[in-house]
């Protein structure tokens, strides 16, 4: 059955569009209450979900384990640079990851293999802010 794209659908993918990183649901659904848009939750989980489905948002799981998405820049499999501070995110590519995994996977019989890999550390300008500082101070996107 086709989901109808509604107007809460295209609400939620253009306010992840305007997140410009990686952001939660609950992240989404608070920036959407705040535009008094009443859109609830399970909406947006549900948007989200049929966005990342269909390519047109990225998801991960976070370090501390948590789903994030991002409108999706690049279409078809790819990988991720992510700031643990800032959430500025890179779309990268990882040919050498791509040869690995094939090869892992064929000397151990599996075949049909998918991987996803995304690498997070700290930008060189989050690296060179003292910790303190506000992160407005060095927000860069």
């Amino acid at each position: 059955m086709a989901q109808r794209n509604t107007w809460q659908r295209e609400r939620v993918r253009e306010a992840l569009a305007d997140a410009r990183r990686f952001v939660s649901a609950q992240s989404l659904h608070a920036t959407l209450r705040e535009q008094d848009t009443g859109i609830g939750l399970a909406t947006v989980y549900r948007a989200l979900a049929s966005l990342a489905a269909k390519g047109e948002a990225d998801s991960l799981q976070s370090p501390e384990g948590e789903v994030l998405y991002r409108a999706c820049a690049t279409p078809g499999h790819h990988h991720h640079l992510i700031c643990r501070s800032c959430g500025l995110t890179v779309e990268i590519e990882a040919t050498d990851v791509e040869h690995w995994a094939r090869r892992t996977a064929a000397q151990h019989g599996f075949t049909d293999a998918e991987h996803v890999i995304d690498i997070f550390g700290v930008c060189t300008p989050c690296a060179r802010t003292p910790a303190d500082a506000p992160v407005s101070e060095h927000a860069h996107r």
